[in-house]
């Protein structure tokens, strides 16, 4: 069973800093993308920040500049450093990855997601 678990999640101040981690384990055979999705209240899931299958890395406009994501691929991690926060930025944070893994029926490759950690930017 593939898992990915996010933390790091916090209430925090506009201007502010977080950083948030995601670990996948499991039967993993190969991660060939793995970044950060959200989504805010009332609105749809977006992409954040992206490592791509074709060796890219990808953000989204309105976090340009202010969000960074980072990979240790020793121990299949994932990390976003979120600073100059905005009210806007509030949402819940989901780890994806599109991974390939193994079970019981055979080899799949797919898209996977975390539970979600919560970012609440308030003054």
């Amino acid at each position: 069973q593939v898992q990915l678990v996010e933390s790091g999640g916090a209430l925090v101040q506009p201007g502010g800093s977080l950083r948030l981690s995601c670990s996948a384990s499991g039967n993993i055979r190969s991660i060939k993308a793995i970044g950060w999705d959200r989504q805010a209240p009332g609105g749809e899931r977006e992409m954040v920040a992206r490592f791509t299958s074709a060796g890219t890395t990808n953000y989204a406009d309105s976090v340009k500049g202010r969000f960074t994501i980072s990979r240790d691929s020793a121990d299949n991690t994932v990390h976003l450093q979120l600073d100059r926060l905005h009210f806007e930025d509030t949402a819940v944070y989901y780890c994806y990855a599109f991974l390939a893994y193994s079970d019981y029926a055979g080899y799949h490759e797919t898209d996977w997601w975390g539970q979600g950690t919560q970012v609440t930017v308030s003054s």
